[in-house]
Parts: C-alpha cells; sequence; structure tokens
C-alpha cells in the first residue's frame, strides 16, 4: 500500500554517508513498515544500517515517530499521518 503522505526521516550525522549525505530525506508512506520499505528501495545503504537481514530494526537502532518510541506505539505497524517526523536514533555506547 502506498500513500502520498510525506514523511520526515531525520537522518543522524554518522549514517548520513549512508544517503548521500542529506541530514532529512522526505519518502511517502502510510506505516513504518511502508516507510522502511520505500527507503530500502531509494536508499539501500541507509536502510542496512537501520535493519537487518530479516527487515527487524536492529537492536541498537531506535526509531521515534514525532516524540513517541515506534516500540511504545504499535512497532512497524505504527500509523503515519501528513508531516509526522521520524527520527533515527542509533545508541550511542562508550565506556
Amino acid at each position: 500500500m502506498t500513500s502520498n503522505t510525506s514523511i520526515t526521516i531525520l537522518v543522524p550525522g554518522l549514517l548520513r554517508n549512508s544517503c548521500g549525505g542529506a541530514s532529512e530525506i522526505t519518502l511517502p508512506a502510510a506505516s513504518l513498515r511502508t516507510l522502511l520499505g520505500e527507503l530500502e528501495r531509494q536508499h539501500p545503504a541507509l536502510h542496512r544500517s537501520i535493519c537487518d537481514d530479516t527487515g527487524k530494526v536492529r537492536q541498537h537502532v531506535n526509531l521515534f515517530v514525532n516524540t513517541h518510541h515506534m516500540r511504545d506505539r504499535h512497532g512497524l505497524e505504527t500509523s503515519l499521518a501528513p508531516g509526522d517526523v521520524v527520527t533515527i536514533l542509533p545508541a550511542v555506547s562508550g565506556g
């Protein structure tokens, strides 16, 4: 299912080399799953940084829809509305 709903994806500096240096990407999608599918088609390297080979979001990557973590909503089935912003936030660790 495709939609004309424009969703903005905020790309952290660490992952920008996977999408031509863009800090933001706008794609049409009605759900988070659809958005990731579109991202895989248009920016496969960035998609591989977010999702594993099975299509699941990597353990150390967090996705927020506006201010809500996707896990606190409906996971990949989270619905998206016009103007929503999806933020990619890789976990940072160190010692």
